[in-house]
């Protein structure tokens, strides 16, 4: 039977039970295509087989084609081959087997095109000892730990038994993975996508598509994940009997699930959530991505002439706004949550998802976990973090990035360089302090409890290199011959990052660090049999390396150790006390110096319930110190330009000295 093409095609209603349904007695298939003549679905006994049983399935209708096969079908796999008009419009064809999109778990080859098969599941019989959410009710609660899961363990010093995946998080650690965790004080961990994705992509010098070579990716790997192929499988190749030997099969039994719980529950058993970086603006562009071939015109978005947008930049934008896309979106999330329970997610490029999807994904979520975090990476197609605020996300907030940081390190430098990046002032960087609040001059948020401070991520530099530049521009395009030599800041560079750490640590809304921000890590591309002519170079874009390039080397922290004991001091303070994360703009208060790189405030701790008023004061003036007068009574200094506590360094009235490019926080009890 012959799907109807016409204009209901681009508004078929998203359909319950999509994907799988396994008994013992029976196993029910159903599947959107349609705009398909015939469907088949093939089934084998192992990944392995190449020609499986196949079955015509029946289309019931809105698109759905449905088939129940008898008996027990419990780890078998299977897929789909499409049959639509070839000269149908905007439809891909294919020869190729269509894995599930529904499906929740799929094994595949370390090859572009994947091959992945999905596998029908035995019921869950994971035991989770009473584990459950762990996000706090308020979010500037957080202070959150940006990572790549293999990056924390994967590097020898370390110490981990099992490195670079699930088990080397959840398990066995010397120094790395959950033991720096604890030992820093984080409690969130914000870990790179760990949906199933290609992890090697054409070869250098390849082709892509037609007419098109791969010349700039000299690795052929994406190591970062962010080119989802299945929503709701998670990524196979850190599982303990996953590999990454070209062609290897990836996934040859679930264990990568109950790896991945075990993993989460490790974590909360500490404290500490765990948010999922997801990518729902694009999918995978390499491989057999079952989207592309189901239908291309009712999964993306085209151009006039029929190719894909790529606002994402990443080659083809996903349609959220058609039902099926945003029944598939919004119930991945929910799996996620329910299955493995995610304390929340970080959407990348947010923007270029609907605002329908946006609020059905807040609104279902809250009824799985109340206290869920949703963050928004708020550009892709558009910039918003005030619409994403107005929904009541959080979103990554740029603007502090840029005025405290700089947005290149040798063109637009920012404040803890003396400088003034070009569209942030002083009464700016006081809001940022504030929260970055809507009625302030570049303000993007409703309330201080939406805005993710950061200053590094995984894109861009490293603060660290990003320091390193910006005081010697040379190092941006000379190779480093002495990786520690490079790696230990001077002491100017060393007095912007403390700053940097103190900025961060002290403004309202949620923080985020990057993995090794906290001792200015160095991420230096490293020199292998790959012909990179960069190698040698501070990377700014590390998105293809799986080698020391990104995996934390622990031995670097000595190098910088009074910065790690700055971040880890400033950390334990923050935790400490209410005043400092929860305060509205009417309990703080600036002062006006005639300097504006001199930035003073007072926060009064009463609304908050804290029994201390905090003083914050900032010198980021390169060359002269300022002289900051007390106010009257006795003030314990917690942060000086040398360490971070949350106990007293010393107590004191009457002035304080402030070296050029140094803070200090002080606190006195209240009256």
């Amino acid at each position: 039977m012959e799907a109807a093409v016409t204009e209901k095609t681009r508004t078929y209603l998203a359909h319950p039970k999509l994907g799988n349904r396994p008994s013992k007695e029976y196993t029910e298939f159903r599947f959107f295509c349609p705009r398909a003549t015939h469907v088949y679905l093939e089934l084998f006994d192992t990944y392995l087989q190449d020609d499986g049983k196949r079955f015509l399935m029946n289309l019931n209708g809105g698109g759905v084609w449905q088939l129940t096969l008898k008996g027990n079908h419990y780890g078998k796999y299977y897929g789909y081959r499409i049959q639509a008009p070839e000269h149908l419009a905007n439809f891909e064809h294919t020869d190729h087997l269509v894995a599930d999109p529904f499906g929740l778990f799929v094994t595949a080859r370390n090859n572009p095109l994947q091959y992945a098969k999905t596998l029908i599941l035995e019921p869950d019989t994971f035991d989770w000892e009473g584990d459950t959410f762990v996000a706090p009710e308020d979010y500037r609660d957080l202070i959150i730990y940006e990572a790549h899961l293999k990056d924390l363990t994967a590097h020898p010093s370390a110490g981990a038994v099992q490195p670079g995946g699930y088990n080397g998080l959840a398990g066995v650690a010397d120094r790395g993975g959950l033991a720096h965790l604890k030992n820093l004080g984080v409690n969130a961990l914000e870990l790179l996508p760990l949906q199933k994705f290609p992890f090697f992509e054409p070869a250098h010098n390849e082709p892509i598509s037609e007419g098109v070579l791969n010349t700039w990716n000299y690795y052929g790997r994406n190591y970062w994940g962010y080119m989802t192929s299945f929503f709701f499988a998670p990524e196979t190749i850190f599982a303990s009997d996953g590999s990454t030997e070209p062609d290897a099969v990836i996934g040859s039994s679930p264990v990568a699930i109950r790896e991945f719980k075990e993993m989460v529950k490790a974590l909360h058993k500490q404290g500490i959530s765990v948010i999922m970086d997801v990518v729902y603006n694009h999918t995978s562009q390499y491989d057999i991505n079952p989207l592309k071939y189901i239908d291309k015109e009712y999964f993306y978005r085209l151009n006039p002439d029929g190719s894909y947008r790529s606002e994402s930049g990443c080659g083809n934008d996903l349609k959220t706004e058609s039902p099926v896309a945003r029944q598939l979106i919004v119930e991945s999330l929910k799996y996620w949550m329910r299955e493995f329970h995610i304390d929340g997610f970080r959407f990348d490029l947010a923007n270029l998802i609907d605002r329908k999807t946006a609020d059905l994904i807040r609104s279902e979520a809250l009824k799985i976990n109340p206290n869920v975090i949703l963050i928004a990476e708020p550009w892709g197609g558009g910039y918003d973090p005030n619409g994403f605020s107005a929904m009541n996300w959080a979103a990554w907030n740029d603007q502090i990035r840029n005025g405290v940081k700089g947005s290149d390190p040798v063109g637009a430098k920012g404040f803890i360089f003396g400088s003034w990046h070009h569209d942030t002032s002083r009464e700016a960087l006081e809001n940022f302090l504030a929260g970055t609040l809507w009625d302030g001059p570049n303000g993007r948020f409703a309330k201080s409890g939406h805005s993710v401070n950061y200053l590094e991520s995984h894109d861009g530099y490293t603060l660290g290199d990003f320091i390193r530049i910006a005081y010697d521009n040379t190092r941006q395009y000379t190779p480093v011959t002495d990786t520690d030599s490079y790696t230990r800041l001077s002491k100017f560079e060393l007095r912007s990052a403390k700053l940097a750490a103190l900025f961060l640590f002290t403004a309202q809304g949620i923080p985020l660090l990057h993995a090794g921000q906290e001792w200015a890590r160095a991420k230096i591309i490293e020199k292998t049999d790959v012909n990179d002519p960069h190698a040698g170079l501070p990377d700014h874009n590390s998105y293809e390396k799986d080698n020391s390039t990104n995996y934390l080397d622990y031995n670097q922290i000595s190098l910088n150790q009074s910065l790690f004991d700055y971040y880890k001091g400033l950390i334990s303070l923050r935790k400490s006390s209410p005043a400092l994360r929860r305060s509205d703009p009417d309990d703080i208060d600036f002062t006006e110096y005639y300097d504006a790189l001199f930035i003073t405030c007072i926060i009064r701790g009463k609304s908050t319930g804290d029994k201390y008023d905090y003083l914050i004061a900032m010198n980021a003036n390169r060359e002269y110190e300022q002289e900051l007068h007390l106010p009257e009574g006795i003030w314990e200094i917690m942060v000086s330009d040398q360490e971070a506590r949350d106990t007293a360094l010393l107590r004191m009235s009457g002035m304080v000295r402030l070296t050029p490019l140094s803070g200090v926080v002080a606190r006195k009890l209240r009256s």
